[in-house]
């Protein structure tokens, strides 16, 4: 199968959904699949073989951060000139309702189109603004996929329609296999986020980071993403600063091996998430996961029952649970456990035929529309009509 698919947010800019497609994307080539991923990124990005560069990404304020996007005149072409040389057999656009390619391509595109729908915004007037821009596109979409429940709670609210949920991919085993960093182990915490995005929620771990210390002051702090180190250690006390280590950006193979390293994985998070492909990530090497109660992480967690939940944005009632995991190396060794079956739903071998699924549907149903207007064509001109 020949499969296009969309990446509204920029490439050399990681997040998410770049993750979620880039794994898809992959994880179909060695099925044996075509794919060709069309992405907004900067000249100088190292790109894999299969992503086509749309033309440099635009920053723009987008579901509670700041979203790098692509749209315009020139991104229309591009958009047009993929298509044309792509011939695919179905395109799978992320996010079409994002001011970016998903929503150029919805415009552009004939044949049958797949869409998933990431976000998770139960109240966002934009979206209710430009619905009736946004309707002729999503009218052209074949299959609505949404990545949680609450996702697609999102959709039916403000678009109308339906979707099934199939949520974002892990190759589960990568994790799991990871080698833990002797360095990185022993009382850890780790946080892995961009660190100037506030709905990340470090500044509610550096705000429990006190009490957790006053009562195990061995207790190391590990940082893995990007952003001003200095401004988020401002908060704590000066000698308690030298608890906190930042690792930067980190590559794949070390964030595995951050996973399977920490005590506990905090996810302190305070909104806009549908789903939480960190947390399956956790789940996934092993490590006790320790999140904030949004109701996509308790989805993910099975209601915690695969991992730790805390009141959000309730900086002691976090430092008291990580108090008490960091205490009780059975209970840790128990969520590890219970985590490490819970995660297997998430693996791309149960994903991936989810969405292929999905694809064969849609262009079967194509094939069979195609046939009947050959035939009807055929009938009509016999008849001379």
């Amino acid at each position: 199968m020949r499969i296009g698919i969309v990446c509204p947010y920029s490439w050399d800019v990681p997040g998410g959904v770049q993750f979620h497609i880039r794994d898809l994307a992959e994880h179909l080539i060695r099925l044996g699949h075509e794919v060709s991923v069309l992405a907004p990124a900067d000249d100088e990005t190292p790109l894999p073989p299969y992503v086509v560069s749309a033309g440099r990404a635009v920053p723009v304020p987008y579901n509670g951060s700041v979203a790098r996007l692509n749209f315009g005149f020139l991104s229309a072409a591009r958009v047009r000139r993929w298509l044309h040389e792509g011939t695919f057999d179905v395109v799978h656009i992320h996010e079409p309702t994002s001011p970016s390619l998903g929503l150029l391509t919805c415009w552009a595109a004939t044949g049958p189109l797949v869409a998933t729908f990431h976000t998770s915004n139960p109240r966002s007037r934009a979206m209710i603004a430009a619905y009736p821009i946004l309707q002729p596109a999503l009218e052209k979409i074949s299959a609505r996929i949404a990545v949680s429940e609450y996702a697609r709670r999102t959709l039916v609210e403000h678009l109308g329609g339906d979707a099934v949920v199939i949520p974002n991919g892990v190759d589960v085993d990568f994790f799991a296999r990871a080698e833990p960093k002797k360095e990185w182990s022993g009382g850890t915490l780790g946080f892995i986020g961009r660190i100037d995005e506030p709905r990340k929620g470090l500044p509610v771990l550096m705000r429990a980071l006190p009490k957790i210390l006053a009562e195990r002051p061995d207790t190391r702090l590990l940082v893995a993403g990007r952003g001003d180190e200095e401004e988020a250690v401002a908060s704590l006390p000066r000698e308690m600063r030298s608890r906190v280590e930042f690792l930067g950006m980190v590559s794949d193979e070390d964030k595995a091996r951050l996973l399977r390293s920490v005590d506990v994985y905090v996810a302190p998070n305070t909104g806009g998430e549908s789903f939480g492909i960190i947390l399956v990530e956790a789940l996934s090497a092993g490590a006790p996961v320790l999140a904030s109660d949004l109701d996509a992480f308790a989805q993910v967690l099975d209601q915690g029952g695969a991992g730790e939940l805390f009141a959000n944005e309730d900086a002691d009632d976090l430092a008291a649970r990580a108090i008490s995991l960091l205490g009780d190396e059975a209970r840790r060794a128990e969520l590890s456990e219970r985590g490490s079956a819970h995660v297997r739903r998430f693996d791309w071998s149960t994903v991936g035929a989810d969405i292929l699924a999905v694809y064969e549907t849609v262009t079967d149903g194509a094939a069979s529309v195609a046939t009947d207007e050959r035939a009807n064509g055929g009938l009509r001109a016999r008849l001379g009509l």
